[in-house]
């Protein structure tokens, strides 16, 4: 993977990714050029997530009430604020849409629930607004074709992940810390006979990031410096890990949907005297930093293994710290240190996907989501419609 600034040397196709994600922080976008056999960012932009419409998706994305006027009026304007933060790229870039083969667009998930009698994903943001307004062919609803094989529809990264890190002889872990975390584990190239895993482990930066924002007007701790004025509290932790999500085994995915306030809250409820909120903020940390230590733990049991960190969470030192204590042994590398920036991976995947899509080749792995069969996600949203024959 090469981060490239030098437009002239493009090799394969160019390709747009956008991705926001549970966190709601901001909308991630890059351009790419893609092949078959590597991927070079060109270029990376963070657009701003307005406050209101932020506001609007954290209300249906825990259960609020809503109406068919309100998705409606959010998938409008998710739709419009994707088209601007994909023109806004390209004119940073110095680039056309019409160089670009295609946009991958993730699009906004207000709910996740691929178990039950109707699973299902919903992610909003209109494509085809996407395709109108930027010129470009637009590819999303990525999800639930796989929901439709009787897979969760997540985590789609994996496919991605060992195209970047597959090697010859090490096992490689890579670890996404977003609102939730996932893991993906991807045997060396010689381990023939064991599969890509990959699943969601639990919360990542939500928690933490709902409980800073509620107690210090923050939307997130910035650099873990309130976490680190507090302690863990071993009585809350201990509650948190009885969270039925964590014994069930994978294929497994979730989402804001059970991980949220009202989740929290219920938890801090039944302690027998009042925890201290800073004390509440490190205790948090250290529940993601254990559920996906011993995630990685059930699948690896040694040391052979190379771990790399993005998202958000990467840049948590308390929680890279943690991370690094309950998984002694393991070399841990930031996605930076393969030429990724933590904010640029999703993103990228979703770029990549894209490219799978237009190309025909799969994307989902059922090893990872448990889908019934192999398929190139996605669906197909046109720049420009064919002129109808009236006649």
């Amino acid at each position: 993977v090469n981060q490239m600034t030098d437009h002239t040397d493009i090799a394969g196709e160019l390709y747009v990714g956008v991705m926001s994600g549970t966190s709601l922080d901001a909308v991630d976008t890059v351009l790419v050029s893609i092949d078959n056999n590597r991927i070079d960012l060109h270029a990376s932009y963070t657009h701003p997530f307005p406050d209101e419409l932020r506001s609007r998706i954290l209300a249906i994305s825990t259960g609020q009430g809503t109406t068919l006027p309100e998705v409606g009026l959010i998938d409008h304007t998710l739709g419009k604020l994707y088209a601007t933060a994909v023109l806004e790229l390209l004119k940073n870039s110095a680039q056309q849409p019409d160089q670009v083969t295609a946009i991958g667009n993730h699009g906004q998930t207000v709910y996740h629930q691929p178990d039950g009698d109707t699973p299902f994903s919903m992610q909003l943001g209109d494509a085809n607004l996407i395709a109108a307004l930027t010129g470009i062919n637009t590819i999303a609803d990525f999800r639930r074709f796989d929901i439709a094989l009787g897979g969760q529809g997540a985590p789609l990264t994996p496919a991605f992940h060992q195209f970047l890190f597959q090697q010859s002889n090490t096992t490689s872990v890579v670890v996404n810390i977003g609102g939730i975390a996932n893991i993906t584990v991807v045997p060396s190239v010689n381990q023939h006979d064991l599969q890509v895993i990959g699943f969601d482990t639990g919360p990542g930066n939500m928690l933490m990031d709902s409980w800073c924002e509620q107690h210090i007007g923050e939307k997130f701790d910035r650099d873990a410096r309130w976490a680190q004025q507090g302690q863990v509290n071993q009585a809350l932790l201990d509650t948190f890990l009885t969270d039925p999500y964590l014994a069930v085994l994978p294929p497994k995915s979730t989402g804001r949907e059970h991980y949220n306030m009202k989740w929290l809250e219920t938890h801090l409820n039944n302690q027998n005297a009042a925890i201290a909120p800073e004390d509440t903020q490190r205790t948090l940390c250290e529940f993601t930093a254990v559920t996906i230590a011993e995630s990685i733990q059930k699948i690896i049991q040694d040391n052979e293994y190379q771990l790399v960190l993005c998202g958000g969470g990467a840049k948590n030192p308390l929680l890279v710290q943690r991370l690094q204590y309950h998984l002694k042994g393991c070399e841990v590398l930031q996605s930076t240190d393969h030429g990724i920036p933590e904010d640029c991976m999703e993103a990228m995947a979703f770029a990549w996907l894209a490219r799978q899509r237009v190309h025909g080749q799969t994307s989902n792995m059922p090893s990872v989501t448990g889908a019934s069969g192999k398929a190139s996600m996605g669906v197909f949203y046109p720049a420009m419609n064919e002129k109808c024959d009236n006649e």
